[in-house]
């Protein structure tokens, strides 16, 4: 099979301040992280001929920096293609979309972008200085989930979970040791939101919020902003990176039925199929991972991953995790390395995928896996359409 995923690599990364409430503009912190990227790459802006992002515009509720728009007209780039949007495979489908515009020969350079704001808005709410969007009673989904009191994902992913715990014996003991893990590699990140040590003491005692799920199950809203430079492969040679991250293979497909409950109650929906996908695309196996970044607004969210990415047999996701040994900096399955969204803070996929190209590139500090790692998996996606990718030292 030809590939488009075989003609291009990431040639460059770059993030902006992280942190809580930092009170800045969004689109500054977006260009912030597309000047770094742009530079890490060893590019001028005039060399970016394309744009990709998720989810788009200024959207509500501070889960947008600026779109392709906004940003455009900033940097003053012109670009020869461009997307923005939701309906894509996870927040990185805005990666693999850009992936096939390079592939086909449309456009040499893409710059795909990623900015959160959540913190800051939800301080500005509280204050005063905004107001919630609000409106007509709810409809579709909803309109069944509110009377209920399900208003937050967080609810719904719940009740998967419970599910599990019910069939599988999975337990508290066991989920925990995601947060944990997550915090022990946050502690080594000096851009994670949370570094204070986490124990299993303080994991349980900590209150809850929806059942089976404590606070250190939540991911942590923040504001922060990650590029990335997508570059064909013949135009790498011009970049600063002597070996860029390659892309082995993109996992985009969807399944399942799309919606939060019509699919297997065991397990998050949407994420089987693009899992499957992605393995289908290459002639690696799970057991060649050196490094997985995984998508993880929830822990259970990440436990879902482990399980469809075929780390560990359906069901056995807890045992998998279980003690923190197989998923730790030097265990078989290094996990989250940068601590996460549970520690490190909510980039909302993007995240993961930059965390996955400095271990690639051997950039990690203190947190760097040891060995050499040269495989590398990143999966997006927490209820929505999931997506994965699969990277490579070139």
């Amino acid at each position: 099979m030809e590939r488009f995923e075989h003609s291009v690599c990431i040639t460059g990364i770059g993030m902006s301040d992280v942190g809580r409430r930092l009170m800045r503009d969004p689109l500054g912190l977006t260009l912030d992280a597309c000047l770094d990227a742009i530079a890490d790459a060893g590019l001028e802006r005039e060399d970016i001929d394309g744009l990709s992002t998720y989810p788009g515009g200024m959207v509500g509720m501070g889960m947008s920096g600026g779109g392709v728009i906004e940003v455009e007209d900033v940097l003053g780039v012109k670009p020869r293609w461009f997307n923005g949007g939701m309906e894509l495979a996870g927040q990185t489908g805005s990666v693999a979309t850009a992936a096939m515009a390079v592939a086909s020969g449309y456009c040499r350079h893409v710059l795909c972008f990623r900015c959160v704001w959540e913190s800051s808005y939800q301080a500005m709410v509280r204050s005063g200085e905004l107001k919630p969007p609000g409106g007509a009673g709810a409809g579709g989904d909803m309109q069944w989930r509110l009377p209920f009191g399900a208003s937050s994902a967080a609810n719904w992913i719940a009740m998967l979970a419970s599910r599990h715990f019910h069939e599988y014996g999975t337990t508290r003991e066991q989920l925990g040791q995601i947060p944990l893990n997550a915090r022990r590699n946050a502690e080594l990140n000096p851009r994670a939101v949370y570094r204070d040590p986490l124990d299993l003491e303080g994991y349980l005692g900590a209150r809850m919020i929806t059942t089976p799920f404590g606070l250190y199950d939540c991911d942590v809203p923040c504001d922060g902003a990650v590029a990335i430079v997508l570059s064909h492969v013949d135009a790498a040679r011009d970049t600063r990176h002597p070996e860029p991250v390659r892309l082995e293979a993109a996992g985009c497909q969807i399944s399942e039925r799309p919606s939060w409950d019509q699919a297997d109650l065991t397990h998050e929906p949407l994420l089987e199929g693009a899992a499957r996908s992605m393995w289908e695309r290459t002639d690696l196996k799970p057991s060649d991972v050196d490094v997985a970044e995984i998508y993880d607004g929830f822990s259970f969210n990440c436990m879902c991953w482990l399980e469809r990415l075929g780390f560990c047999p359906e069901g056995e996701g807890g045992r998998f995790v279980e003690g923190g040994t197989r998923i730790a900096r030097d265990g078989e399955l290094p996990l989250n390395t940068h601590g996460g969204q549970l520690s490190a803070g909510r980039l909302h996929g993007y995240g993961f995928l930059h965390e996955a190209c400095v271990q690639l590139w051997g950039e990690g500090g203190e947190r760097q896996v040891a060995g050499d790692p040269q495989v590398a998996v990143v999966a997006t996606g927490g209820g929505a359409p999931g997506g994965t990718l699969l990277l490579t030292r070139a």
